[in-house]
């Protein structure tokens, strides 16, 4: 037997083990999309009437200035001609090799062949083009309310992007070449990939973004030594161990958002806030946030005051036999937080003696890029969602997280886990961000319905706890975190709500990068700087352009602010006292709670 007639042969011997990999495949697939059950429309998309709008006004465009109109087809055919005749005379000329190509750049084309090919750089090319005319007619369009337009650029993008050629196996050239190299093995390994994650979402495809089985809670993250000493239906209550033979009177308590775990906050030990902290001298609590499941499905904000938040205080209180405790609320847990400080005002409650917001929102005015989710028709469907299910499930939020930054949460990673067949990568961020907790249906209710829609508390105060919270009411000193590109929560919007607080002493900061790098940003990185102003008079851009860029993390910054409400340096405290005893080792049990799905 020829060397020729052995490849061969083994060759089709690897055919022959794909073509039964890909029927095994294809049943488990036809399997898991028989289990699947669609979102409601209204998860979707909105309603018809949005477009119908939109397209009316585009229409009338057409009649009020046909001319604006037709300039802008014409301007995108003869772009469109112009390359197709340019790609075809070189062609003609006996030549490889792409047209002059304008473009901008885009980090999707990255691959050589998108600039030397001349099929794939005309497929770029039109697609840029493309996308640029549709981006264009959607911003021409008049008559819209401003909610309205910005619905539909939202989704107008969306579907940009996903007809991106990237996003389709025979028009993506790092696929193609992939399948070439491994004689289709990146194939069948995608295919694999991808019914995995359907697998695991009851036939929804949300593309697994880290790879699970790298990370195991306690023992690779979330493992800054300390006890659970406390635990109720909403939550556990974790003190850390401390490692200084001092600590300051004061302790401090760290209320996470329940959307997500609290070990973002102790994801390894380079950049743990929550060890950082002890090795600063503090008594550190943290709140973990129960994962709530159906029997959840009647909590409200109100439970989550009184039950959370004020007994965890409670808990503090009396294990440090302290009066005061030092406050961080991270989000939606920040928002809570200070309708939980209005409601201690109105009962002359001072167990706080300072607040610190991490990424806070009060004011929701102005909704971002949130809008096209916080309109009635959305929060109808969710309504439904929770009439049915009791809570709202934590794949819809992840969803709707990941369609915000669709190229890089959605896209991207499907086209490295299904075209090219790649495993997803270790990274204990990513981890996290795909662990994450549904909300019961009572309070997502209320939150979405009376703070982000009716923004009640920021105006005529919202009805909780027997009593109408307001932000006014607020005067405890306070100094809020926020980050300059995060898009959850942005910068300037939160700006607008600490503005509101009747505290006498306000500090604010804006740190460089989003959400979670700018918080998640320990000085030992030298990454990102912060910027400060304590003039806290004027417009967010008044106080921005007033503001001293400072190098490094805020992390010392506000431990100088903190250290100062803290009280005298006491021997350092063991988790837990007589009365109340240890009921097992830090991250506890409610963190390995998985969402109900």
């Amino acid at each position: 037997m020829t060397t020729n007639e052995t490849e061969s042969g083994e060759k089709m011997d690897r055919l022959n083990a794909n073509l039964a990999k890909v029927e095994a495949l294809s049943l488990r697939l036809t399997e898991v999309l028989g289990r699947r059950k669609p979102l409601r429309d209204e998860l979707n998309s909105p309603e018809p009437e949005v477009f119908m709008n939109a397209a009316s006004a585009y229409w009338q465009a057409m009649v009020d200035n046909p001319g604006k109109v037709i300039e802008n087809q014409l301007d995108l055919w003869s772009k469109s001609v112009k390359s197709f005749v340019d790609a075809q005379n070189i062609m003609l000329k006996g030549q490889f090799s792409a047209p002059q190509d304008e473009t901008p750049t885009d980090r999707r084309f990255s691959h050589p062949m998108w600039k030397s090919h001349p099929y794939f750089n005309l497929l770029k090319q039109q697609y840029m083009r493309n996308s640029e005319a549709i981006k264009a007619a959607v911003g021409e369009l008049e008559g819209l309310a401003p909610k309205d337009k910005q619905r539909i650029e939202y989704f107008s993008n969306q579907i940009v992007d996903m007809m991106s050629p990237t996003n389709f196996l025979g028009t993506n050239p790092d696929a193609l070449e992939r399948a070439v190299e491994t004689e289709g093995q990146s194939l069948i390994d995608g295919l694999q990939n991808m019914i995995s994650d359907l697998e695991a979402n009851n036939g929804e495809l949300l593309v697994k973004l880290a790879d699970e089985d790298a990370f195991e809670i306690g023992r690779n993250i979330a493992t800054a030594p300390g006890k659970v000493v406390f635990r109720n239906r909403m939550f556990e209550l974790l003190q850390f161990s401390p490692t200084t033979d001092t600590v300051h009177e004061v302790p401090l308590i760290i209320f996470p958002p329940w959307i997500n775990k609290y070990y973002i906050l102790d994801l390894k030990e380079q950049n743990s806030l929550i060890r950082w902290c002890v090795a600063q001298g503090y008594t550190v609590f943290v709140v973990s946030w129960v994962n709530p499941d159906l029997s959840h499905a009647d909590v409200g904000l109100d439970d989550y005051i009184e039950e959370g938040f004020l007994e965890a205080i409670a808990q503090v209180k009396g294990i440090t036999k302290q009066k005061q405790v030092n406050a961080v609320g991270y989000c939606i847990a920040g928002t809570t937080l200070h309708l939980t400080l209005s409601l201690m005002k109105q009962r002359g409650d001072t167990s706080v003696k300072s607040a610190t917001f991490f990424t806070t929102l009060t004011d929701f005015s102005d909704q971002g890029e949130f809008t096209p989710f916080l309109q009635d028709d959305f929060i109808d469907g969710i309504d439904d969602e929770i009439e049915e299910f009791g809570i709202l499930r934590s794949f819809i939020m992840q969803r709707t997280f990941s369609f915000l930054r669709s190229n890089d949460l959605i896209y991207g990673p499907a086209i490295k886990s299904y075209f090219m067949g790649e495993a997803p990568p270790a990274f204990d961020l990513l981890y996290w961000n795909g662990d994450g907790s549904g909300l019961p249906g009572k309070m997502a209710h209320q939150y979405l319905r009376e703070l982000c829609q009716a923004n009640k508390f920021v105006g005529e105060g919202v009805e909780l706890c027997g009593t109408t919270l307001k932000i006014s009411e607020v005067d405890v000193p306070i100094c809020s975190v926020t980050c300059e590109t995060d898009h959850i929560a942005r910068w300037k919007d939160c700006y607008h709500g600490f503005q509101q607080t009747k505290s006498r002493s306000k500090t604010f900061i804006v740190s460089q990068s989003g959400h979670i790098a700018g918080i998640v940003n320990p000085p030992s990185k030298k990454k990102y700087g912060h910027y400060t102003n304590t003039d806290l008079k004027g417009s967010a851009a008044d106080w921005m352009n007033g503001a001293t860029f400072q190098e490094g993390s805020w992390w010392p910054r506000w431990d100088g602010w903190l250290s100062k409400k803290s009280g005298k340096k006491i021997a350092a405290r063991q988790p837990g006292d007589e009365s109340h005893p240890t009921l097992g080792e830090a991250p506890g049990s409610y963190v390995l709670k998985k969402a109900y799905k």
